[in-house]
């Protein structure tokens, strides 16, 4: 069902793949948008059990897109260093797809808010708290399952890390 990679020797493990995803800072997550274009947007994400969570408003282009196709992509870039003499990059990425769901009681989105929270350098109990009490109800998160998942290397792992 899923293309394999055409430049085998790029391909890195699943579970290289699964620590790019643990470690980007953010990533874009790709929907089929409104009148048949696709739309991309950047966002804040974090990553855990084979799930990716995405913190959004309510409403909106990427909620509405998931409303009607569930089905999505997901891609980061943890290492993007040009090498102008050889005209090339070095580089790390990684690719998911999945299907996604909205999230939108209190009990399914403030474990992935404090979990985002966290990622983002927030540690701060009363912080965390006070800003889950002032949004309430003022947002979703969106889970995506991932169904399928290829990191990409022009460079070896270890030398990416």
């Amino acid at each position: 069902m899923f293309r394999e990679m055409r430049v085998k020797k790029r391909l890195m493990s699943e579970e290289d793949a699964e620590e790019l995803l643990k470690s980007a800072s953010h990533g874009v997550l790709a929907v089929a948008g409104d009148e048949g274009y696709p739309y991309a947007v950047p966002v804040s994400f974090v990553y855990k059990d084979r799930k990716i969570y995405i913190h959004s408003a309510l409403e909106g282009h990427k909620v509405d897109a998931v409303k009607q196709n569930s089905k999505v992509s997901f891609c980061v870039v943890t290492t993007d260093n040009v090498v102008s003499e050889k005209l090339t990059t070095r580089y790390t990425s990684a690719v998911a797809f999945g299907t996604a769901k909205i999230l939108t009681s209190k009990g399914e989105t403030e474990p992935y808010a404090r979990l985002l929270a966290e990622k983002y350098g927030c540690h701060d109990e009363m912080i965390i708290q006070n800003e889950l009490n002032r949004y309430a109800g003022k947002y979703c998160i969106l889970e995506i399952v991932v169904d399928h998942l290829t990191g990409k290397s022009s460079i070896s792992p270890k030398a990416a890390k």
